[in-house]
């Protein structure tokens, strides 16, 4: 992570989202957003421009999936860490995002204030999850049914990213987990 603000690259196909996100990052959370996309094909370019310290990625835009989106980013060779923001909150596409490496899942209808330091925690490298998306990983990690989250997933994880999983698991907000 760069000295300063926090530097992120924004992709979401809607503008509000994008214009929205970006002034209350700003204002809100001392990060800067040095660019916000709608158009996939130009993020490639924008990160080796800017080398930001996270990429947040809207998961379905009529341009393409996001995730497809980082497979492909990956592929290049870039390694900019990335973290989906998105309205689904469905168990599939978590275990897929978390497949590709992400480094958080957050909703859209999260609170600004608990997205602003989700964001702030993957950037400095833990694994962050919507509270409702991680009762959901949880559940993907105690039934080990076909399609769940593979056990070497949830092996990875620090002691410390188990503790907040089992904590967000149970409800509990960002603030709490943090004392």
């Amino acid at each position: 992570m760069t000295a300063g603000p926090l530097r992120i690259v924004l992709v979401d196909d809607h503008t509000l989202c994008r214009n929205g996100l970006t002034e209350l990052l700003h204002h809100r959370g001392n990060i800067k957003v040095v660019a916000a996309l709608g158009d996939q094909a130009l993020v490639a370019g924008v990160l080796r421009e800017h080398r930001p310290d996270l990429l947040v990625l809207d998961l379905r835009m009529p341009s393409g999936d996001g995730l497809a989106l980082l497979r492909r980013l990956r592929a290049e060779g870039c390694d900019t860490p990335a973290l989906i923001l998105t309205m689904s909150d469905s168990e599939a596409d978590l275990a897929a995002a978390l497949r590709a490496g992400v480094r958080g899942y957050l909703l859209k209808d999260m609170e600004p204030d608990d997205v602003i330091e989700s964001i702030q925690r993957a950037a400095r490298g833990e694994l962050v999850v919507a509270p409702a998306m991680a009762i959901k990983l949880a559940h993907m990690w105690q039934s080990g049914q076909k399609g769940s989250v593979k056990r070497d997933l949830v092996d990875s994880l620090t002691e410390r990213e188990r503790v907040v999983l089992e904590h967000v698991a149970r409800g509990k907000s960002n603030k709490v987990i943090a004392q």
